[in-house]
C-alpha cells in the first residue's frame, strides 16, 4: 500500500530559530523522525511513500538526494578505501513521491493535492511527520479491510503532564485529576484509509476535524485503540526525552529491530468515541 506522510508543518514549537530545519528532519540518533516512521512502514511491508511537504521541502529532498546508507548500516571498506560493500540496506526497496503541498495548507487540502499518486489504489496508509508507535499495522489493516469503513485512525492515551482542576460554582476546588489518567484517547495518526475519503473533503479541509468527522457521522470511520507504545515528537521535551531512549538503545517505535530488544508489543482493541463506529476488535 501507499503510505502519504505529511511533512509540511511549520512545527512552531519545536523551532530553534528562522533557519531551523523542518520537523520531520529533526534527529533521533543518526537519522531524521521521518525515516524512522518510514522504516516503521516498510517492516510490514509498505515502501511506496508519498511525502505532502510543505514548509522546510528543501531540507526533505536534498536529505534523500545525498542519502548515505552507510549512517545506519555496517559495511565493508576496501581497495583503498574506495569501494563500499554494504551488509545491510535501509533503503534499496523505497519508491518516494515528492510533492510540494505548500506552506499553509491544512492536512485534508495536503492530501487531496496528492490524490494524483495514490493511482488505483483503493487502499492507503497516511501518518503526520512526528509520531512513534510500535502498533501491529499489519493487524490493523487486515481489521479494516474487513470493514466498509473510509478510514481508521489509532486511538491513544494522551501524552500531556497537564492536570485537570474541577471547581464548583462557588469556586471551591473539588479535585485534580491527570489528564493521562482519564477515561479519554487522543487521534494518535496512523491512518488507514480508503478513497472514500475525499467524498468527504472540500477545498481547505482539516482531515480530521472535517473530513474524520463528517466519515464518522454516516457511521463509516473506525478508531482503533491502542495502549502499547505511542509518542509524538510535538515539542523539543518529547524530543530530548526519544533522543534518551535512542542513546539507551530502548527504543520500542523500532519493529524492524530483534523483537526481543524491544519487548512485546501489546495488542490493538477498538474504541467507540464520538460520532465513530465502533471497530472490530483485534485478537
Amino acid at each position: 500500500m501507499k503510505v502519504v506522510l505529511f511533512c509540511g508543518g511549520l512545527g512552531m514549537r519545536m523551532r530553534t530559530g528562522p533557519e531551523s530545519l523542518p520537523k520531520p528532519m529533526m534527529p533521533i540518533g543518526s537519522r531524521p523522525v521521518l525515516w524512522h516512521i518510514m522504516k516503521y512502514y516498510a517492516h510490514f511491508g509498505h515502501t511506496d511513500f508519498v511525502l505532502a511537504l510543505g514548509y522546510g521541502a528543501t531540507a526533505v529532498k536534498d536529505y534523500f538526494l545525498g542519502y548515505r546508507e552507510t549512517h545506519s548500516n555496517d559495511f565493508v571498506l576496501s581497495k583503498g578505501c574506495t569501494q563500499v560493500e554494504l551488509l545491510s540496506t535501509d533503503v534499496s526497496e523505497w519508491r518516494i513521491t515528492f510533492v510540494d503541498t505548500g506552506i499553509d495548507t491544512a492536512i485534508g487540502e495536503r492530501l487531496r493535492r496528492v490524490r494524483r499518486f495514490l493511482d488505483d489504489d483503493e487502499v492507503f496508509l497516511a501518518n503526520y511527520g512526528d509520531v512513534l508507535t510500535d502498533a501491529p499495522m499489519d493487524r490493523i489493516v487486515d481489521d479494516f479491510l474487513a470493514t466498509d469503513a473510509v478510514g481508521s485512525l489509532l486511538a491513544v492515551d494522551p501524552q500531556d503532564s497537564f492536570h485537570v482542576v474541577r471547581i464548583d460554582p462557588e469556586g471551591r476546588l473539588t479535585g485534580i485529576e491527570p489528564v493521562a489518567d482519564m477515561e479519554m484517547r487522543i487521534n494518535g495518526g496512523y491512518f488507514v484509509l480508503r478513497q472514500g475519503i475525499f467524498d468527504y473533503l472540500e477545498e481547505g479541509d482539516d482531515l480530521v476535524m472535517d473530513g474524520c468527522v463528517r466519515a464518522a457521522r454516516d457511521g463509516r470511520f473506525r478508531a482503533v485503540r491502542y495502549d502499547g507504545f505511542w509518542a509524538p515528537m510535538d515539542t523539543l521535551k518529547e524530543r530530548s526525552a526519544l533522543e534518551d531512549m535512542d542513546r539507551r538503545g530502548t527504543r520500542p517505535w523500532a519493529v524492524w529491530d530483534d523483537a526481543g530488544a524491544r519487548g512485546p508489543a501489546r495488542a490493538a482493541a477498538p474504541v467507540p468515541v464520538p460520532y465513530v463506529a465502533p471497530s472490530g476488535s483485534l485478537r
